[in-house]
């Protein structure tokens, strides 16, 4: 290590220490060290630098050298030099405060849980990481050059070819390559459908920020949006109005709340539906006046239910008869466990139902892929709001998933995590009906969660009970809509899915000393 001493003549003759190291010449050491000493304080605002032959001598570099290193420091805004006035350390070259200590504060038990039965995560240690290398491999091997530039906005065609098949096979959905858009998870497909609902219904123009010409394929994105303005369903040009006068899409009334969040983000008056264990009462769509409407049906959130198949028929029947929209959640689809496997209401009406899925749980959530199978009047309409390039998802990740599915290997995981959750959900019915049998628990058919109805009055005591034995779980009460019509009921939302295998039965033992004694 070079350790040098210049003379630094601010008036008080004070030495500066400067320590030439790391990777680079002596110009570029120099450089550093008096950047750093400058950052640091060491050098204060306004100190007058030696003259360039002066601090040579001491350094015993080439002038040159020295006369560099100030000249690149003065374009960096760290140093001024002037004629007469020599070199100094730039007024505004001031080192940042340091932070204020902020007091300690004690975690609490929620945010540090030993168990956590927080529903709608999978058990993330189980995620098929020899698989998905195997995959990566074998698609990244084999892609063609052009995966890796400039892609079609709806997502890589090897993806969306698998998932046509494999959506056929595994959940009745009617679709083609050409109607599938890739997007990054459920949240950011309802975006882009909140998006296209509210900029269509604004005067049935195009969406803000569409340029007049150039975009993706042969056609730009405001073309492609005035040759669907006729096409799409009247809820897109029009649909009812809320209390404010924005967009109305009917929800159920227990659901996840970033679903109301986002559409209301959007402008959009998310008014609920009443659900009960037939899953929404769709029949009360004509009284809420809504043209579109979010559902789960396949496994209700968080109740629990499939939507009835008079329900089902009875929302294409009303979907056909205002030309509206339905907009499929296949929330849990492909965990059932005591009834054969419910089918996609998008396969009754392909044209009046938005399919969206995503690996959330059947992966991962980490894994950031979700898809719209939409019908084909919309296709163009999302495209356009999506963009060109900024909400692509990963091209990497598309092929590997693409892959994963077409070896079979995806089937082969959702197989065995279907099992792997089946013996957990028995493993918690069985030690509630040992040790706490007076608590009834629901949906437990499909899914990776079970609610456990709860004594009127209790909820936000047990919660805070199951806290203080270190258990992380939700309550039943955060899933409600604000105005929801049906009254509150008191429960847990318990996750099985979540929590690894060794620490399982330590969650439900947990649990179990949470709830409330019979009595």
């Amino acid at each position: 290590m070079a350790e040098s001493w210049g003379k630094v003549t601010d008036g008080l003759g004070s030495d500066l220490h400067l320590e030439l190291t790391g990777p680079g010449g002596v110009r570029a050491s120099l450089t550093r060290a008096l950047r750093e000493a400058i950052r640091t304080g060491r050098l204060v605002p306004g100190t007058r630098l030696p003259a360039y032959r002066s601090l040579a001598v001491d350094l015993g570099v080439a002038r040159n050298t020295v006369a560099e290193a100030y000249a690149e420091l003065v374009a960096e805004g760290w140093l001024t030099a002037r004629r007469g006035a020599g070199t100094r350390v730039a007024p505004g070259a001031v080192p940042p405060r340091p932070a204020a200590p902020r007091a300690p504060t004690r975690p609490s038990l929620a945010a540090r849980p030993t168990f956590d039965l927080h529903p709608g995560a999978p058990d993330a240690s189980s995620f098929p990481r020899a698989a998905w290398l195997t995959s990566s491999r074998r698609a990244l091997t084999n892609a063609p050059s052009s995966a890796f530039g400039v892609n079609d906005p709806r997502g890589r065609v090897e993806l969306r070819r698998v998932l046509t098949e494999y959506l056929a096979r595994a959940r009745g959905v009617r679709a083609d390559p050409e109607r599938i858009v890739i997007c990054s998870g459920f949240a950011h497909g309802l975006r882009l459908l909140a998006e296209v609902l509210v900029e269509a219904a604004r005067d049935g123009g195009p969406p803000r920020g569409v340029p007049p010409h150039g975009g993706f394929g042969d056609t730009g994105r405001a073309a492609a949006w005035g040759r669907v303005a006729d096409a799409v369903p009247d809820v897109l040009t029009g649909g009812a109005r809320g209390r404010d006068g924005g967009l109305t899409v009917a929800v159920e009334s227990y659901g996840l709340g970033f679903h109301r969040t986002i559409l209301g983000r959007a402008g959009i008056h998310a008014v609920p539906l009443p659900v009960d264990e037939h899953g929404a009462r769709v029949a009360e769509l004509a009284s809420v006046d809504a043209r579109a409407v979010l559902l789960t049906p396949a496994h209700q959130y968080p109740t629990g239910g499939p939507l009835h198949p008079e329900r089902r028929a009875a929302v294409i029947d009303w979907a056909r008869a205002t030309d509206g929209l339905v907009i499929e959640d296949d929330y849990d689809g492909e965990f059932r466990y005591d009834r054969q496997p419910v089918g996609a209401v998008q396969g009754l009406d392909p044209d009046h139902v938005v399919y969206v899925g995503s690996v959330s749980k059947s992966l991962s959530p980490a894994v950031r892929l979700g898809w719209l199978v939409l019908p084909d009047a919309l296709v163009d309409a999302v495209l356009a709001v999506k963009g060109e390039r900024e909400l692509w998802v990963s091209v990497p990740d598309q092929l590997v998933l693409a892959d994963l599915i077409e070896s079979g290997a995806y089937d082969r995981h959702v197989r065995r995590m279907r099992q792997r959750y089946r013996r957990r959900r028995d493993q918690l019915v069985a030690l509630l009906a040992e040790r706490a049998p007076h608590t009834a628990v629901t949906g437990i058919a499909a899914g990776l969660h079970a609610v456990l109805e709860l004594p009127p009055g209790t909820e936000r005591t047990i919660v805070q009970a199951a806290a203080w034995q270190g258990l992380a779980v939700d309550g039943l009460s955060p899933y409600r809509h604000p105005d929801a019509p049906m009254p509150p009921q008191d429960g847990l939302v318990v996750g099985y899915g979540t929590p690894p295998d060794h620490t399982f039965a330590g969650a439900l033992d947990a649990l179990c000393r949470a709830l409330p004694s019979a009595g």
